[in-house]
């Protein structure tokens, strides 16, 4: 199906395209919002099921009132039919067209029913995806990642496990234990790789952020509350089970990042939420062939790619937080609304948006050295390690390929080995394979950015042009 009037689309329904949404639908703009999920909020903002009656979804949200705030906006909007929400629509592409662009999105259960968007401009707000790295024992049932184990209790009210370990590095670590140890989970230790004397050199810097400061020490007493140990400069060796996890070794990391002999200590869990960061989800970006670096997607001060009638906000243009999202979709949404309506923005009505872009952007820079997985992270992979999940490629094969044909970069490994070549691309295995291979390897932009069915592909330009059956223009969940 292929919807006839020419919009704004705004691909991904979290902070920073909630926020682009908003801004450009308040100045005039008709905007059709796609998201993969069933409903706004995106991760920060995942809310429960209806179904579900969570009588106080808030207790697992940071920032509840501004959530309130954008869900009745959006209501609003989708009452009047000036925002129209898709939910439940994965995009895989978007290519140009006259007079704008077609997004093409999966549609159903199954994600097979195809359906296709027109729009005069694109807003991307895709966000970012963790980054994870292997470790033996990492495919034991039980191990997940850190924003698994938070999604499940803010969209199913469903703690990971009854004892887990928290584990990896970022900020995110601190509200996934804090979020653990408040719903009744024993958290037995709070893992994390960062040192913490390089925040005290940066003492001076942060503390011109009080608010995000505060917003630490909440979760730091949270952690006190609930006698969390928590071992800084720390990070895991092995994951150990049978038939799940049952308990994992940490152990000390030197000054130079490696595994101290002799530090290793087992923790009994049967959860392990680990996690090392995000990564920018840069994938359709790359399709429509906006530049990209290793922080995420360029854009200039209005928020606008290097392609012409394509913008980019939140994760997808590198990490920040969510606040910082909603500056850059509100600063995103404003200038599309003029741009695409013939118009030279005026800068001053996102002053206070383009201030708070810069000063959270500035808090990002700060951070980002401090927050990276142990430098000699790989050293501890075993041969039989399992690097890429999809393809059943383990660090042996990796490493032999690098040894005996020649392998280089993570492009010819992939080509060698098959690692990447799966049913996620690469976005998992990607820096562990570049990591073995010894050398990194700039994505080679495909043509679709996920996976789609053969038999969507073969039917594709047979879509009638019609309004898209089954959009959503309710309002929002709780």
């Amino acid at each position: 199906m292929t919807t006839a009037e020419p919009r704004l689309a705004v691909i991904g329904a979290g902070p920073a395209g909630l926020a682009a949404a908003l801004a450009a639908a308040d100045r005039g703009l008709g905007v059709t919002l796609l998201d993969a999920a069933d409903g706004p909020g995106g991760q920060f903002y995942r809310q429960p099921a209806p179904a579900l009656g969570a009588r106080r979804p808030e207790a697992l949200h940071h920032r509840w009132s501004a959530w309130r705030r954008l869900r009745a906006r959006l209501a609003g909007h989708l009452a009047t039919g000036q925002v129209r929400q898709l939910t439940a629509h994965h995009v895989w592409c978007a290519e140009r067209s006259p007079g704008g662009f077609l997004v093409h999105a999966l549609y159903g259960p199954g994600q097979d029913r195809p359906v296709t968007v027109r729009a005069a401009g694109l807003v991307l707000a895709t966000g970012g995806y963790e980054q994870v790295l292997p470790f033996p024992g990492w495919t034991l049932p039980g191990v997940v990642t850190a924003g698994g184990a938070q999604a499940l209790l803010k969209g199913n009210l469903v703690r990971a496990g009854h004892r887990a370990v928290v584990a990896g590095t970022g900020p995110l670590l601190l509200p996934v234990a804090a979020g653990l140890a408040a719903t009744g989970t024993r958290v037995a230790a709070l893992v994390e790789a960062a040192d913490p004397r390089e925040f005290t050199r940066c003492a001076a810097v942060l503390a011109g952020y009080p608010a995000q400061l505060a917003e630490a020490a909440g979760y730091a007493a949270a952690l006190l509350r609930h006698r969390v140990p928590v071992r800084p400069r720390h990070t895991v060796v092995r994951a150990h089970g049978t038939v799940r996890l049952e308990a994992v070794t940490v152990a000390a990391l030197d000054g130079r990042g490696r595994v101290r002999s002799g530090t290793g200590r087992r923790i009994a869990c049967d959860t392990l939420a680990v996690g090392h960061g995000l990564l920018p989800s840069t994938e359709l970006a790359r399709v429509l062939g906006c530049r990209t670096e290793d922080r995420g997607v360029t854009v200039d001060p209005e928020q606008r790619t290097d392609v012409p009638g394509i913008w980019a906000a939140g994760e997808t243009t590198g990490g920040g937080g969510a606040a910082l999202a909603l500056a850059e979709g509100h600063i995103a949404g404003c200038s599309a609304a003029a741009r695409l309506a013939g118009r030279a923005p005026d800068s001053a009505g996102w002053a206070g948006a383009a201030r708070t872009r810069g000063r959270l952007r500035r808090f990002a820079a700060v951070l980002e050295p401090l927050y990276g997985p142990p430098a000699h992270w790989d050293e501890q992979l075993t041969d039989d390690t399992p690097v890429c999940r999809c393809e059943e490629v383990d660090a042996g094969t990796v490493r032999a390929a690098v040894r005996d044909l020649g392998a280089g970069d993570a492009r010819t490994a992939k080509l060698l080995t098959r690692a990447g070549m799966g049913w996620c691309q690469g976005r998992m295995c990607g820096p562990a394979v570049a990591a073995l291979a010894g050398g990194g390897a700039r994505p080679t932009p495909g043509p679709f950015a996920r996976p789609v069915p053969l038999g969507v592909l073969a039917r594709a330009g047979e879509e009638p042009e019609e309004a898209v059956p089954g959009h959503r223009a309710t309002p929002p969940g709780p």
